[in-house]
């Protein structure tokens, strides 16, 4: 080949090869990557550095008095009386007849150091009910700890020692920015063994497990076993970014389905306590729904964020001040989306408290705007109100329709259904078996308050609501209904 031709050749060789990097650049893949932190070689210099923050927390508390069982008396001169007394003697102690004795339990847990001057976070129930809890340091030390205080909503408490030297100490990080599929590291002490490692990633977020108010967990696949409790959950710049609290196993070990509180949940929590010694969380005064398929279309809800519904407001509460009724739906609190029923009191409880924010609501297919100041959530908050009973009093009358039976209240049906003695309205008395009412759980005696958001206080009334449902093509009906105990829900029902 000349000179010329080969210099060609280099020349196309190389525009080929920049075309193909070029397009490799920016291909999807790519663009993923270079966001994405590659699976590390080795974890030991992450580990390294953090492993001196990560504590060991033995509890122990002395068990209820035990009363112990009157022993036995062989006849006397029995053969076997002396064996009797023997053996009763070394089960009871000295023997003698009933005893009080008290039983040491203790139990095991981690937790880690985010405050060199000695404060330490765990899980509540690591240490809940303990006379004495002792932190366990990697280097052998043990302090005995004092409660700053807890918060059982969120599993988490914070403790207090008095070290000789500064203690090394960790900070959280932002779990809002994990990524399902993120690498995480856990340390704890599973099973009492101290100082254990485990590696995985972020399997999914905003879990909820049902164990109280405020579930948003992370779930990960890092091994997390009995005495992990309370340890932390670490991205891979070294940030607490979880609090390692549950985990699914019906052998008691991991199988890979863990669950931690997420750093933006527990830190406020941890600042509120070293602060006020307890937790001072946000409270409007309302009692909420989930707004299911059904009931978001007799609302008129459409998208992937359907809100929180308003099923009860408490009496003199801020939402009632601020003109929030039952039936509306809260799509955003503060400028954050309400996308479902758990959001809304998670959003609330992390709003200062009597900061005057913007709540979104929609009410009767409309969009509205209200001011709201937010209260304080007290631990012993009165039961949300319900709606009083319509006053109107007639004849009394009946009604069916929707699978339902229902009359105005009569003195036989509040005895017979042991309704309030004030109880007017319109009272349900049967539901048809096999019907759409008796799958949604209405029972004989629930109260009727509305049907499509507005008051029903006759059964005449009901059968005209459903009538001009039908006739704007409604296939469900939402239904307002409380029980004999005086709690009010809402419940699509069909109306074919």
């Amino acid at each position: 080949m000349s000179e010329p031709a080969a210099r060609k050749a280099i020349r196309a060789r190389r525009a080929l090869a920049f075309a193909l990097a070029a397009a490799t650049a920016f291909s999807p893949m790519a663009l993923a990557s270079a966001h994405a932190r590659p699976a590390p070689d080795s974890f030991a210099d992450l580990a390294e550095g953090l492993l001196d923050s990560v504590v060991n927390i033995s509890t122990s508390q002395n068990a209820a008095p035990q009363k112990e069982v009157t022993p036995p008396k062989a006849p006397e001169g029995s053969p076997f009386e002396e064996f009797f007394d023997e053996f009763f003697n070394k089960r009871n102690g000295q023997g003698g007849g009933p005893q009080q004795r008290q039983r040491k339990q203790s139990s095991l847990g981690s937790g880690f150091v985010v405050d060199a001057s000695g404060v330490v976070v765990t899980n509540n129930h690591v240490i809940d009910g303990a006379d004495e809890i002792v932190v366990n340091f990697p280097d052998g030390t043990k302090l005995t700890a004092e409660l700053v205080g807890k918060d059982a909503k969120t599993d988490i408490a914070v403790l207090r020692v008095k070290p000789t030297k500064p203690l090394k100490a960790v900070k959280f990080g932002d779990a809002q920015k994990l990524r399902v599929g993120d690498w995480v590291l856990a340390i704890g002490n599973p099973f009492g063994l101290g100082g254990s490692v485990s590696a995985g990633i972020v399997s999914a977020r905003d879990r909820n497990i049902n164990s109280g108010p405020y579930d948003n967990f992370i779930q990960t696949d890092a091994a997390i076993n009995r005495g992990n409790s309370g340890g932390p959950l670490f991205n891979m710049n070294g940030e607490v970014v979880g609090i390692n609290t549950a985990i699914i196993s019906p052998s008691g070990g991991s199988i890979g389905i863990g669950f931690s509180v997420p750093a933006n949940t527990a830190q406020p929590v941890v600042d509120q306590i070293l602060k006020f010694g307890e937790t001072r969380r946000g409270w409007i005064g309302v009692r909420i729904q989930q707004v299911t398929d059904d009931i978001a279309e007799s609302l008129g809800v459409s998208g992937a964020e359907k809100g929180a519904l308003i099923a009860g407001v408490n009496d003199d509460g801020p939402a009632e001040k601020a003109g929030i009724e039952v039936g509306d739906v809260v799509l955003k609190f503060d400028g954050k989306s309400v996308r479902d029923m758990r959001d809304l009191p998670r959003i609330v409880a992390d709003t200062p408290i009597d900061r005057e924010v913007e709540v979104v609501l929609l009410r009767k297919g409309k969009q509205e705007a209200r001011k709201i100041t937010v209260g304080r959530l007290e631990e012993a908050e009165p039961k949300n109100a319900v709606l009083k009973p319509p006053t109107a009093a007639e004849e009394p009358k009946t009604g069916a329709a929707l699978g339902l039976r229902f009359s105005s209240v009569t003195d036989e049906l509040k005895t017979k259904f042991q309704l309030k003695p004030d109880a007017k309205g319109v009272v349900v008395t049967g539901v048809d078996e096999g019907s759409n009412a008796q799958e949604k759980n209405i029972q004989p005696g629930d109260m009727l308050i509305e049907v499509a958001q507005e008051t029903v206080q006759t059964p005449s009334d009901v059968a005209a609501r459903i009538e001009a449902l039908k006739k704007d093509g409604k296939k469900t009906a939402l239904l307002l209904l409380s029980n004999r105990q005086g709690d009010v829900r809402f419940v699509a029902v069909s109306i074919d």
